[in-house]
């Protein structure tokens, strides 16, 4: 109970600040917050499987409040996995309880959090706490975080902390400093925009391992440097990660020590009608938690840095099957990997009116290339170590994708999409599995639009595979039927069919159909169908779900 009481004190600390003004000015802050429900209820299915588990029906369930008063401000967010969590959502996500929750002050020079806090320096190669429902993940730190802003060209951050572990927190403790400097200014740059940043993130956790070089603390250092001149971009990170133990599914080697860096560099050009983005990132065992004998865990929790797959993220159902996944940690079983090292080119071009290509409305053009290989170095596979990997070398090729979109808009009333995706996905590496997968996916999408805000959208789409696995073997087709009676309600059916597949039994249509109704903050959205078993991404980053079939319902509205 000690902990609910110290719970509700801070909660009610801006209530005793102003509780000591001029009554007459009667401002008593405001309150928000919002309120979502995602539950399912899995049903048996010949297809698809029985559901062999406890609790059919399971539901993930949040309440978030948030207080301002002047410079103050507080939050509290309640959560409910009853009576259990959706499948394979973190196995310490369960029951009801106190998620996170916070106080602070904040000004135009200070902002000072002490309770649960996110926070990112850089891209967030060195530090990230972020929260995804849909992806189960909220790795927000308990602690402290003050950030201080002398001018505004500079801005110095500082936090401890321990990371959010289910209703818990991680053994392990971080300590994080932080400078953002405007360099314009300093040099007194007219049109140059040139940003300086510089981060460090320690992590504190004590093992009971007997060797005598273990050191508790591992230190991590980066810097960064921003550009812009004119129509270009650029920029460019460097992450040193310090020497630390070893960790192999879980389980810690404890004469084994490894250190890790990483280099992300990105620049662009753009101007209206074309836009031209490169991003270049090597990454050598940058994996980084907060416990060092999470590294194996598959529900991304405890991770320290985000680190997304940096490819292109598709919109449809066959062009999310062979989904790539970042490298960054270091293995030697079953695959002796060390990383990763690739990057992505997007060239987005918009085809004039009134040109033959363009027509009387243009067309918009969107191209992708993606490659990712591990890095290249010499393995000792008796001795479980490795040699210094080459900078720039690129060793067994993981992943290869190219894809183009071609948007274009017929009349007020009609437009379309076209995509054409092939894609090279190297499975041994990615899933410690078998094979190599050569794919291409063709997809055609029509919207037809109404007066009264009604439209209908159709999509069909077809993957060539010469996958062998039994789950994805072979040739799918895919359609999608979507009509909006108005901006706030709309219907749905797909269907996604395994059908070159050669096992009859694995020819299985995946189809679900629903609706959605929206008013003002307030949502609806039920739908029934089945999960093909495989990885949802969300910006880069994925949960796997396991196949199955049921009732979904979404509920969200805000206030």
């Amino acid at each position: 109970m000690n902990r609910y009481k110290l719970i509700a004190i801070l909660l009610c600390a801006p209530f005793f600040v102003f509780s000591q003004e001029d009554e007459e000015k009667k401002d008593y802050g405001k309150l928000s917050g919002g309120i979502e429900s995602n539950s399912q209820y899995y049903v048996d299915d010949a297809k698809t499987g029985d559901f062999e588990q406890e609790d059919p029906f399971r539901s993930n369930n949040y309440l978030r409040l948030n207080y301002n008063y002047k410079n103050w401000f507080a939050h509290v967010q309640l959560e409910s996995y009853e009576p259990n969590a959706i499948l394979n959502f973190y196995p310490k996500y369960k029951g009801t309880d106190i998620g996170t929750f916070a106080v602070g002050y904040k000004n135009s020079k200070i902002e000072a959090t002490l309770g649960h806090f996110y926070e990112q320096f850089g891209s967030g190669l060195i530090l990230r706490s972020w929260e995804d429902r849909q992806l189960g993940i909220n790795n927000s730190i308990r602690g402290a975080n003050i950030k201080y802003r002398p001018t505004n060209d500079l801005e110095f951050s500082a936090l401890y902390g321990r990371q959010r572990d289910g209703f818990e927190v991680s053994d392990g403790s971080i300590y994080g400093f932080n400078a953002e400097i405007g360099l314009s200014s300093l040099f007194k740059f007219e049109s140059t925009g040139l940003d300086l940043g510089l981060s460090y993130v320690g992590r504190d956790e004590d093992l009971d391992i007997d060797n005598p070089d273990f050191e508790s603390l591992t230190n991590s250092f980066s810097a960064r440097l921003d550009f812009t001149e004119g129509n270009i971009y650029s920029s460019i990170e460097y992450v040193m990660k310090g020497e630390d133990v070893y960790s192999e599914l879980g389980n810690i080697i404890d004469d084994r020590y490894f250190d890790g860096s990483a280099i992300l560099f990105n620049i662009g050009y753009a101007k209206s009608g074309l836009g031209i983005d490169a991003t270049f990132r090597r990454m050598e065992n940058m994996a980084f938690f907060s416990e060092r004998d999470e590294s194996a865990n598959v529900f991304n929790q405890n991770y320290i840095n985000f680190i997304p797959a940096l490819t292109k993220q598709h919109d449809y159902g066959l062009t999310n099957i062979f989904v790539y996944q970042s490298q960054p940690r270091l293995t030697f079983n079953p695959l002796f990997k060390s990383g990763e090292i690739g990057g992505q080119v997007d060239i987005f071009y918009n085809v004039k009116k009134g040109t033959k290509l363009g027509g009387k409305y243009g067309t918009k053009l969107a191209f992708n290339f993606s490659t990712w290989s591990g890095l290249k170095g010499d393995f000792n596979t008796n001795d479980r170590t490795y040699e210094d990997t080459d900078l720039f070398g690129f060793g067994d090729k993981y992943f290869e994708e190219f894809s183009l979109d071609i948007k274009k808009k017929w009349s007020p009333k009609w437009s379309s999409i076209v995509s054409v995706v092939n894609t090279y996905y190297n499975a041994r590496f990615v899933e410690d599995r078998t094979g190599e997968v050569n794919a291409t996916a063709l997809v055609g999408e029509v919207t037809r639009k109404f007066n009264g805000g009604k439209s209908i959208r159709a999509e069909l789409s077809h993957l060539f595979s010469d996958d062998k696995t039994t789950e994805r073997a072979k040739n799918w087709a895919g359609g999608t039927l979507e009509y909006n009676f108005s901006s706030r309600l709309s219907v749905f059916a797909t269907d996604i069919w395994n059908y070159g597949n050669p096992d009859e039994d694995r020819q299985v249509h995946y189809y679900a159909f629903g609706g959605s109704f929206t008013k003002g903050a307030t949502r609806v959205m039920a739908s029934y169908g089945r999960q093909r078993g495989g990885l949802v991404c969300v910006g880069g980053i994925c949960r796997f779900v396991p196949e199955n079939t049921g009732f979904t319902l979404n509920v969200s509205t805000s206030f």
